[in-house]
């Protein structure tokens, strides 16, 4: 008995298959599709707008991931100098009492932020040579400490109110403020 022959298996060349071709570039399809990528954010006016409203003074606390109390932290901005779309950030930083000068950027574009500890002395279980890491800028910072025996630790920070302004002495009469 013959076996039946199966022409499914094996495609049959067709005269109608075209490969694709894609249009030829014209000057109405660059006017209105473009020919380039378009980016509409700003970064450098984003970090000159951080530059000016950025808190100079943060308080918090600072952890070790290896256990342990709390340790007060205060973080002082010295200067905050836009540099395209880098922010250079100096000042100081206090944890456990033990004060440095930090020096760091922060990117306006990715808001990473990145400070290196300059002093000899430092407060917890930070040593010289680790850094300080911030994926969303000042609020969450992670030490990344120099030696692999260390495991780090993390930098929980909140700006701090700026004092207001002193109001004038009051007479006893209820101020009146407009509606518009």
């Amino acid at each position: 008995m013959p076996l039946p022959l199966l022409l499914a298996v094996s495609p049959l060349p067709s005269d109608a298959f075209a490969p694709y071709v894609p249009p030829a570039a014209s000057d109405s399809v660059d006017v209105l599709y473009g020919s380039g990528p378009v980016e509409t954010f700003d970064a450098i006016g984003r970090a000159e707008l951080i530059a000016r409203e950025l808190p100079r003074s943060w308080s918090g606390v600072y952890r070790s991931y290896e256990g342990g109390a709390a340790l007060p932290a205060e973080l002082r901005i010295a200067s905050a100098t836009p540099m395209g779309q880098m922010v250079d950030i100096r000042g100081s930083l206090s944890v456990g009492g033990i004060e440095s000068p930090v020096q760091g950027n922060l990117n306006a574009k990715s808001d990473q932020l990145d400070l290196l500890l300059l002093g000899d002395k430092l407060g917890g279980d930070l040593e010289p040579g680790g850094q300080l890491l911030g994926l969303q800028g000042f609020p969450l910072i992670t030490w990344q400490p120099p030696r692999l025996t260390s495991i780090g630790g993390r930098l929980l920070l909140a700006p701090q109110a700026a004092p207001a302004p002193s109001a004038p002495a009051s007479s006893g009469a209820p101020t009146i403020r407009g509606l518009w």
